[in-house]
């Protein structure tokens, strides 16, 4: 039978292609996209890495992650990086806090310096996710690893509460007395900051075509019960900010196409939060929301703004805020403010209208490159995930209007990486186009067509 030279489609899943054409990560592929996933839970578990030997081990983790590639490279006789849209404003910024250390326009080099350490390891997680987790198989692994982590803390942190004896795990007390433990964060805003976060990943994948009866149900339930906690644990800035996230998926998910499967899915996720809201709480945490008063807050944002009329290009230098700002401060309290509680007016008073410009610019590089991959989240691991991510950064972009979720390293870490997943270009595209193929055996062709650009990255 002669072969036509026209053009067929192959059924094969882009998973499944991947395995054939050796696109499955390797040994090193694999340990860096673990490695990930691992120092992420490490930060988290570790009180949010906010104490000096937390902090130490996930630097010294983010930078073992960064030799990993370096020595992936090597190995693959090629360094090849990917365009992606975060890369020069994330480079820009670093170059910003060199040249407050480099001109002394900071007012506590040494505290620009230590918190310059941090930012260097958010932008290799950042640089990982982007780099390392874009295959359709690293994706999926990276989502469920993440759900699995996400609904096994909540239950944790709802344990926990239920029997709390005021220490995290039941053995550690806080540097200061709180009433605000909630999970393994001392302030339960940070909770809330994080299952924001976690959160969008098990809904979005329960409202797509990704799995099927009982494991929709099941990924359904573990994102029900997530943003539950974030009730629970009676963070109005969190609360405000998960619904806002559930209006923008709302708006994204049933704007281009009105599927009456994704909007009953939607209703029967708001009615399951609901219900396991008033079961575990009485509906106690809903009355948080009719007390949205700004207080100290506004006090403190008011303040930042003079602190910036004094040096408004450069700032006062990166994690100088709580030393600068005793001499600003226009209320009387016995407290230490270490942070503004608004991480937008924070940076402002630390990196001046340089900085903020550049936060400007990466976040909407971040929705630019975003936003296309809420059209087809429904059917490929690839988009679900980069949309997924995306509603986990706008949550957290909302809260830092009210809270300093950004200050704390486990919470930025887990920011940075989504970012990366949601501004990267996913594999898949290589995909769709390899399942168009020849058959007239021109083998020699397929492989100059799968080399094009950057849509094929091999790992080892």
């Amino acid at each position: 039978m002669r072969m036509s030279s026209h053009m067929v489609v192959d059924p094969t899943t882009s998973v499944e292609l991947g395995h054939r054409r050796g696109g499955e990560p390797g040994v090193l592929g694999w340990t860096l996209v673990l490695g990930l996933c691992a120092l992420l839970i490490f930060g988290v578990l570790a009180f949010g890495a906010v104490d000096e030997w937390s902090t130490f081990i996930f630097e010294a983790g983010a930078a073992i992650l960064f030799l990993v590639w370096g020595v992936k490279q090597i190995v693959s006789e090629r360094i090849k990086i990917s365009n992606n849209p975060l890369y020069l404003p994330t480079v820009l910024f670093f170059g910003l806090i060199l040249t407050q250390l480099a001109i002394r326009r900071t007012a506590y080099s040494y505290v620009t310096k230590y918190e310059a350490l941090q930012y260097i390891a958010y932008a290799i997680t950042l640089f990982i996710a982007a780099e390392c987790v874009r295959e359709e198989v690293t994706r999926k692994r990276f989502a469920q690893i993440m759900s699995v982590f996400g609904v096994i803390y909540a239950l944790f942190a709802l344990i926990q509460t239920l029997n709390s004896n005021g220490k995290i795990f039941w053995v550690h007390s806080p540097h200061f007395n709180s009433a605000t433990i909630f999970g393994s964060y001392v302030n339960h805003n940070h909770y809330a900051g994080l299952m924001e976060m976690l959160t969008p990943i098990p809904i979005v994948l329960s409202m797509g075509h990704l799995f099927k009866g009982g494991k929709r149900a099941l990924a359904g339930f573990c994102g029900g019960l997530m943003a539950t906690t974030i009730f629970v644990c009676g963070s109005r800035g969190g609360m405000i900010a998960f619904i806002f996230q559930a209006v923008l998926f709302a708006a994204l998910a049933l704007g281009r196409k009105r599927s009456p499967r994704i909007a009953l899915g939607s209703m029967a996720m708001c009615v399951f939060i609901l219900a396991l809201l008033f079961f575990l709480d009485e509906g106690h945490a809903l009355s948080h929301l009719g007390d949205l008063g700004p207080g100290i807050r506004l006090d403190i944002t008011k303040d930042s703004l003079r602190m910036l009329a004094h040096r408004p290009v450069l700032g006062w230098g990166l994690g100088t805020f709580p030393t600068v700002y005793p001499r600003y401060r226009s209320f009387y309290t016995n407290l230490f403010i270490n942070e503004a509680h608004n991480d937008y007016a924070q940076l402002l008073v630390e990196m001046g209208l340089l900085g903020f410009g550049l936060m400007i610019w990466f976040v909407i590089r971040l929705y630019q490159y975003g936003l296309p991959t809420s059209r087809r989240w429904e059917f490929q691991w690839d988009w679900a995930v980069s949309f997924a991510s995306l509603l986990g950064c706008t949550g957290i972009l909302v809260h830092s209007l009210v809270d300093f979720n950004l200050q704390i390293p486990a919470n930025a870490a887990f920011f940075y990486a989504l970012c990366g997943l949601a501004a990267s270009r996913p594999l898949e595209t290589l995909s769709r186009r390899s399942r168009s193929r020849p058959m007239d055996g021109e083998s020699g062709n397929r492989r100059s067509q799968s080399g094009n650009g950057d849509l094929l990255e091999r790992s080892l």
